[in-house]
């Protein structure tokens, strides 16, 4: 398992890959990531993530390549990482009471072939206090995350409802990413630990 690369300097992708038990090296992919014009965010999505990992198979031609992507999108608007906390307030009364759309994809890249899946989750915020968005604001949370939020941390006390999958709120799909490498020849359960003491 250790000939996998993860292409994101993402923790929470890294601690989401270490929680199925997946031993992997990071190497950040650098790319542009310009929305095309008039680019969907579902196909935008999906290709950010494959190009992520592409751009890093090319140096690395012998290893499993993982590259992932998540936008927060509202009224088919994609929601990028706020540029300043002004942009970050504005987001998220812009999120209040309503329902969103996360979409993260994960690409896999072996061999020269990429494969990828993408999944979406409808995330509903309960209505918002301006007095707790400054405070999340205040906080620095919002200012690498898309939608300016993050499920995993202070910004978990906003969602009312999620439909789908938790993982891919937070940035990588956990059971797409494994069946992913299942059919890559690396099934992440044979490599968990096990705590069964010897018969013989």
């Amino acid at each position: 398992m250790s000939s996998i690369i993860l292409a994101s300097a993402s923790p929470r992708r890294a601690e989401l890959l270490e929680q199925i038990g997946v031993a992997f090296t990071v190497q950040p992919a650098h790319i542009d990531e310009t929305p095309g014009t008039s680019e969907m965010p579902v196909d935008y999505v999906e290709r950010l993530a494959r190009e992520k990992a592409l751009a890093v198979a090319i140096s690395f031609p012998d290893k499993l390549i993982l590259g992932s992507d998540t936008s927060v999108v509202l009224d088919n608007v994609i929601l990028g990482k706020p540029s300043d906390a002004y942009e970050a307030g504005t987001m998220l009364a812009e999120l209040s009471a309503k329902t969103h759309r996360v979409m993260t994809a994960i690409a896999l890249v072996q061999g020269g072939r990429c494969e990828s899946r993408l999944v979406t989750t409808e995330v509903t915020f309960r209505k918002l206090l301006e007095p707790e968005i400054a405070a999340y604001v205040a906080s620095g949370e919002p200012m690498d995350k898309a939608g300016s939020y993050g499920i995993q941390g202070l910004g978990g006390i906003f969602v009312k409802e999620i439909k789908g999958s938790y993982s891919a709120v937070v940035g990588l799909p956990l059971q797409e990413t494994a069946a992913l490498l299942a059919d890559a020849g690396c099934p992440v359960w044979k490599h968990w630990p096990s705590s069964r003491e010897s018969q013989s």
